[in-house]
């Protein structure tokens, strides 16, 4: 019997040692947090996750929320140009629905899980010497904690890391009391762009009081909008925002208060992909998973969804495996197969949506418009971003694919 630490309680972290669990494997559990406390905390992030990353959970029984979460049946896109005026907007509807669930019941659920069917759960942060130290009684160690002093272990790639500085400001407000979108009543997201100066995403989600929005503010730092760092209510000022660039879009928020009184999240940080094999003091090595490894800016909503599905890899590596050593090759060919399949098309998408959109990317969006079977295949994207890689990514793809639907 293998025997497996896991550090860090997130999406990848969990749904790795339930699933590991689940097949027989001996795992410990590192979490600085309780269940109570993520549950009564303050969110730590936005997600909206689509149905290849959602069936990775379904595989292992972990989908308590899918009757009770909003279905998200689709992406209404919006362009505001100039500010404060509706110059473009599409409806794109996804062939099975996404669900949001804030991550403070998820997490508490699934760490309740881990425990009741026998992963060994240990609550108490893990310093880098406290690492070096556990690693030595374990098999195989899966760092899967995307913040705090583990994170520095990780070498940066600069070969797949363009940015050096945030590219965006970000800033949430889970919700009650917003209007439905009168002209699609059914819960969709909603990205509202405003070039040059940020985004708005609109997210249906199950929170800690039940059915909510999420209001999630993309800005671009050091912009007109980027102004949340400088006052203390959240959601005074991004509904100011809303007001004066989408007004369309304020008509619906008469009604609106948070969903509770820890129901904001302000923060920014520089989308970076990480060598995945950290060197330890004393010879040991140890595997990055998830945001420690591959952290994108949540502009394509995909943080969840990448987690999720790095977990699945991760899982089917580790069963490959057999009874062979868990070595650097190993942890190496084990992320580089992930990077090719998943993380690559993933990252490049991301990182070219915090650029002004290109031309022929405009051009998609006007089509898109006008044609459903562009809409269609764009919301496809958010499932499989290798699908958008293949045509949305380059000039000369996406023009032959719309001559060929037009």
């Amino acid at each position: 019997m293998r025997n497996i630490l896991i550090v860090g309680a997130g999406q990848a972290g969990l749904q790795l040692a339930l699933s590991l669990n689940a097949r027989g494997y001996r795992v410990t559990l590192m979490s600085a947090k309780t269940p109570g406390e993520i549950r009564d905390g303050w969110p730590t992030s936005t997600q909206a996750m689509f149905d290849p990353a959602l069936e990775t959970e379904r595989a292992y029984g972990l989908n308590h929320y899918d009757q009770v979460a909003p279905p998200i049946r689709g992406l209404h896109v919006m362009l505001a140009a100039p500010p404060g005026n509706l110059a473009l907007q599409f409806t794109a509807p996804l062939g099975k629905p996404a669900f949001s669930t804030d991550q403070r019941i998820k997490f508490s659920r699934w760490l309740t899980d881990a425990e009741q069917a026998g992963v060994e759960v240990i609550y108490q942060p893990v310093s880098p010497a406290y690492l070096e130290a556990l690693a030595k009684r374990y098999d195989l160690t899966v760092v899967a904690a995307g913040r705090g002093d583990l994170v520095e272990l990780f070498e940066r790639d600069p070969e797949r890391s363009p940015y050096e500085q945030p590219q965006r400001g970000l800033a949430v407000a889970y919700v009650h009391g917003l209007a439905p979108d009168p002209g699609w009543p059914e819960p969709h997201v909603e990205f509202h762009a405003v070039p040059g100066l940020g985004e708005l995403f609109v997210i249906p989600a199950l929170t800690r009081t039940g059915p909510a929005d999420i209001l999630f503010w993309e800005v671009l730092p050091g912009g007109p909008l980027d102004v949340f760092g400088a006052t203390e209510n959240h959601l005074e000022t991004s509904l100011s925002l809303i007001k004066e660039n989408l007004p369309w879009f304020h008509e619906r928020c008469a009604d609106v208060r948070l969903a509770d009184d820890k129901a904001t999240l302000q923060g920014r940080f520089t989308p970076t992909v990480r060598k995945p094999v950290a060197h330890l003091n004393g010879g040991g090595k140890a595997l990055g998973i998830g945001d420690i490894v591959i952290a994108n800016d949540p502009i394509t909503g995909q943080g969840a969804n990448t987690a999720a599905k790095a977990a699945d890899h991760y899982l089917r590596a580790i069963v490959a495996n057999g009874d062979r050593p868990f070595d650097e090759e190993w942890m190496t060919a084990t992320f580089e197969s992930f990077w090719q399949a998943h993380g690559r098309a993933v990252t490049l998408w991301t990182n070219g949506m915090l650029q002004p959109l290109p031309p022929h990317a405009q051009q998609v969006f006007g089509a898109a418009s006008a044609n459903p079977a562009v809409a269609r295949r764009f919301a496809h994207g958010f499932e499989d971003p290798n699908d958008l890689i293949s045509w949305f990514a380059d000039p000369g793809a996406a023009d032959a694919y719309m001559r060929s639907v037009s």
